[in-house]
């Protein structure tokens, strides 16, 4: 499923692209995006854009047949499991995000671990886009998952402070420093798959195109995540949750669908 070449890559650079792996599966995510959009959670968002649309939303695998069935029986989990080198993949959420035409808000650069309640060395991302795309692909900085701190959370509104208080870097800007940073970013077809670790800075530019972009993504963990106490709400809440630092991902609300736990 996976080379030791592109292993490694993941395991070096946070980030990885695979060919292909879930073309079979298109159709099913598709329909599972469509419902969503139709029928959005509680944590649905309609991000404010001076033109065009950008939705997103997340948590919804367990009402929406379609992504229970991708969570459940597609190569995710196994995939997911042989990037972090864990034994086991435990699922964390789902997430859609829909970029229409014309939508020039790009997505910052941010890491999703600060947003998360849960840390680790084993953790990774299935980013799967559902439409061709060029320009408004993921954008990685190679290596950044190393970082000794983590990059400010901001609230993606009005850029202002996700969290009351934190020891973080400043937000970079790799655009502004190419001899710095290395920018990993693929033209994808839909099932394709980027792989990313929670701690990759990344980011993407709007959808200045006359297509829209769909992306469906699957977030899961591996034997060493736990769970770690935030100075704030995180995202996504999860609220009632009741596990204390340290603490396994209780496996009632959070699947192992690979392995054992």
């Amino acid at each position: 499923m996976m080379t030791p070449e592109q292993i490694a890559d993941f395991q070096r650079d946070g980030a990885v692209v695979l060919r292909g792996v879930f073309a079979d599966w298109v159709d099913v995510m598709a329909e599972g995006v469509a419902q969503n959009m139709v029928q959005p959670s509680e944590y649905a968002s309609e991000n404010q854009v001076s033109q065009g649309r950008f939705f997103d939303d997340y948590c919804n695998w367990s009402r929406i047949p379609a992504f229970e069935r991708i969570v459940r029986e597609s190569p995710a989990a196994e995939l997911a499991a042989t990037a972090m080198q864990s034994k086991s993949a435990q699922f964390f959420h789902d997430h859609v995000l829909v970029k229409e035409p014309g939508t020039p808000k790009p997505t910052p650069w941010h890491q999703d671990s600060p947003y998360y309640f849960v840390e680790g060395e084993q953790t990774v991302s299935l980013w799967i886009p559902l439409d061709p795309v060029q320009g408004a692909s993921l954008r990685f900085i190679a290596g950044s998952h190393k970082w000794d701190k983590m990059v400010r959370p901001v609230s993606w509104a009005d850029d202002s402070d996700f969290y009351e208080q934190g020891d973080w870097t400043p937000v970079p800007d790799p655009d502004a420093n190419p001899d710095d940073m290395r920018v990993l970013e693929w033209p994808m077809e839909p099932g394709d798959v980027v792989l990313f670790d929670y701690r990759t800075v990344h980011g993407a530019r709007g959808n200045e195109s006359a297509n829209r972009r769909r992306a469906l993504s699957l977030r899961w963990v591996g034997d060493d995540a736990r769970y770690v106490a935030r100075p704030g709400r995180t995202s996504p809440p999860f609220p009632g949750h009741g596990m204390v630092a340290g603490q396994k991902l209780r496996t009632d609300w959070f699947p192992v669908i690979y392995g054992e736990s």
